[in-house]
């Protein structure tokens, strides 16, 4: 075969491979949007955003059933997102440009909270404070407590911080329980995420890169740790400069990845915080892709249920589950960017598929309710057990590869993965060739 017929055949090959692999797969793709019964369903959405790190072209979204109501945008990240009983949205966020910076340069990036009236598309209140740099170092949660005071999960200092009144009234500092580097602002150390009131003055937070959920008692401090570290293997907790031995004694409280593998947004179910009898937790177990309810019994925390599949999807990489008034499960599937609400049996009810990575869902008017349904145990709700139907599967570097590409290029389907990045690759390596051989021929 002569050079010029060859370039032909390799550029034509490769085209034709292309086209039939995403056509096939777009085909035989489920949906991810389910339009409800119920078209009245209202939906607050915090978007993190897009392009490198997720931080552009973040917003906060209101769905009414499957199309969108109201949109408010032009800020780098949002991320928890409730709405108060004014009607306005109070949300964590992170954004650039700030000339308030304190000791760093000017211009810098600033993370806190705001209270946002949609009618008007303006903000009408905000508490923020300049932070090192715009990655792992953003307030992702908010609530607001009585008299005025707000509490917040400060990722660049790591602490719980009240305000009131635009002051810091009080304080949780993770050091006084893990062992802290010489100045958390530097690295990425514990990651924490989230904070809910479990009780008065007793706080539910996720410690993300310890793989664990603590109940802090705001005069007691920690009550309650949920995966408590029993021994083993630390190193999902010690990777990429996170967690690490400071003080010498062999420990790093690490929690078992089994369990939860650096979660997010737990939502306290029920029982009593730091006692021995039956309490249940409903968390968002991002790096193990699926959502699980840990329950407590004779002060045992293990896993009750687990969902790692929704309406044919495998869930990649989620960060929010509420259970909600009705029974069913409101679950932010981040990185297949859709949300969806489930029923105890595991039939998806309604989902919506997000433009670009959301963080957050809550279901308004009713947000995250302080407590829910527990569900029998089962995969999915159907008593079988934790399933392992993706275990073994995928294409690890070619899957992460593939799980950073929505960020950068939001228009890529949820079924883009490992494997579809890498039929996508060769095609373009057999078609280079050709070109190649063509161009020589001119």
């Amino acid at each position: 075969m002569d050079r010029k017929r060859r370039g032909v055949v390799l550029v034509v090959g490769a085209v034709a491979l292309l086209v039939l692999t995403m056509g096939a797969s777009a085909a035989l793709a489920p949906d991810a949007a389910v339009a409800g019964a119920d078209g009245e369903r209202q939906t607050l959405v915090g978007v993190q955003g897009g392009g490198p790190g997720w931080h552009q072209y973040g917003s906060v979204a209101m769905y009414e059933g499957n199309d969108v109501a109201w949109r408010m945008g032009d800020t780098d990240s949002y991320f928890d997102v409730t709405q108060l009983d004014n009607g306005s949205v109070m949300a964590g966020f992170m954004d650039g440009g700030y000339e308030d910076c304190g000791p760093y340069e000017s211009p810098c990036t600033h993370t806190g909270f705001r209270i946002l009236d949609p009618d008007t598309e303006s903000i009408e209140y905000e508490y923020s404070f300049p932070v090192r740099s715009s990655g792992n170092s953003e307030v992702h949660d908010v609530e607001q407590l009585g008299d005025g005071e707000y509490l917040l999960s400060d990722m660049e200092h790591e602490r719980l911080l009240i305000v009131e009144d635009g002051e810091p009234v009080w304080q949780w500092n993770a050091s006084s329980y893990y062992d802290a580097p010489d100045d958390p602002t530097t690295v990425d150390w514990l990651h924490i995420n989230d904070v809910d009131v479990v009780d008065e003055n007793q706080f539910l937070v996720s410690v993300r890169n310890a793989n664990q959920i603590l109940v802090v008692d705001r005069e007691e401090g920690v009550i309650e740790t949920i995966n408590e570290d029993r021994g083993g293997d630390d190193s999902s907790c010690t990777h990429d400069g996170q967690l690490a031995d400071r003080d010498g004694d062999g420990d790093v409280r690490c929690g078992n990845p089994e369990i939860l593998d650096h979660q997010h947004n737990p939502q306290w179910l029920g029982g009593t915080p730091g006692g021995d009898g039956e309490a249940a937790v409903l968390v968002a177990d991002s790096d193990n892709d699926r959502v699980v309810e840990l329950r407590r019994e004779d002060g045992e925390w293990a896993v009750a249920w687990t969902l790692d599949r929704a309406g044919g999807i495998e869930l990649h990489w989620p960060r929010d589950a509420d259970r909600l008034g009705n029974g069913n499960t409101l679950v932010t599937d981040t990185l297949n960017k859709r949300v969806f609400e489930i029923t105890p049996n595991g039939t998806v009810v309604w989902s919506v598929a997000t433009e670009r990575i959301p963080y957050e869902a809550d279901r308004v008017p009713y947000g995250e309710p302080p407590e829910g349904e527990w569900y029998v145990g089962g995969s999915n709700g159907n008593g079988d057990g934790p399933s392992d139907a993706d275990e073994g599967g995928g294409i690890p570097v070619l899957d992460e590869a593939a799980a950073l590409l929505p960020g950068v290029f939001p228009w890529l389907p949820f079924w883009f993965d490992g494997a579809r990045l890498g039929l996508t690759i060769l095609s373009v390596g057999i078609a280079g060739v050709g070109a190649r051989d063509l161009w020589r021929t001119r």
